[in-house]
């Protein structure tokens, strides 16, 4: 019997003007008003968080950031520090796939973004996960292992208590490639679960939730979720589609 809550995030990745991140948060509002058994967040782009915090203000559905700075201010054109995003959200996703793989994100730089996101009293998303060639070569245990214990490293229990790891395989990203529920459990639970347990204790260890991301729809959204160490999901393009979302919310109910 799982005691983590389980928590159903949405990342539109580089989608919706205002005016139909003003739509799709309308469609989902009604739909979901009425879950209180699943922690509900949405990451729209930066130009559109005000809107969404004004927009889901009294609701259940919490909003999130996709990307931080680890400065908190400074000459960085283009970039978004954590004081600028603690106003207008309570998460914040941290070393994407798409991050590492396309603007040179490491581990070092995950880290220091989990720093500074924990300091203003956000709550982190950090995604670990490995690529195709990794997983074929039997590498998804080293890979994983060295992203979780590196992004993660140098936190207190009570830090790393307000992590969630999201588990996202970047050969099953918007690739219609899923794990299947076993072998992504497998990954939660033989490599993910144990270095949570090492490094900030069992009740900890315990305790954080563990999302997996990649190709997740309504049709599989109640298997996979089902898994022992399975707690929601991080889905990006079924997000973007109000019935898909909600389709996979019920899926963890």
């Amino acid at each position: 019997m799982k005691t983590r809550k389980p928590m159903v995030a949405g990342n539109w990745k580089m989608n919706k003007t205002v005016s139909e991140a003003a739509e799709l948060l309308e469609a989902l509002k009604p739909e979901l008003k009425d879950v209180d058994s699943v922690d509900l967040v949405v990451c729209p782009p930066f130009i559109d968080l005000p809107l969404a915090k004004d927009t889901l203000a009294g609701s259940n559905i919490k909003v999130g950031a996709q990307n931080l700075h680890w400065a908190a201010s400074g000459a960085y054109t283009g970039e978004v520090s954590a004081p600028m995003l603690k106003d207008l959200c309570d998460y914040v996703i941290i070393g994407h796939s798409e991050r590492r793989a396309m603007f040179g994100e490491t581990d070092e730089t995950v880290n220091k973004k989990v720093m500074a996101a924990l300091g203003v009293g956000l709550m982190p998303i950090v995604c670990v996960g490995e690529t195709l060639e990794e997983n074929e070569a039997g590498e998804t245990e080293a890979i994983v292992g060295r992203m979780v214990r590196e992004g993660l490293k140098g936190l207190s229990n009570e830090e790393a208590a307000r992590i969630v790891v999201a588990y996202e395989p970047v050969w099953a990203i918007g690739t219609g490639k899923t794990a299947t529920p076993e072998q992504a459990n497998n990954v939660h639970k033989n490599v993910i679960r144990p270095i949570l347990r090492e490094m900030f204790g069992d009740e900890v260890g315990n305790g954080m939730r563990i999302l997996y991301g990649g190709s997740v729809k309504p049709s599989n959204a109640a298997e996979l979720f089902g898994q022992s160490d399975i707690d929601g999901g991080l889905i990006g393009g079924a997000s973007l589609k109000a019935p898909d979302f909600v389709g996979i919310v019920q899926g963890a109910l």
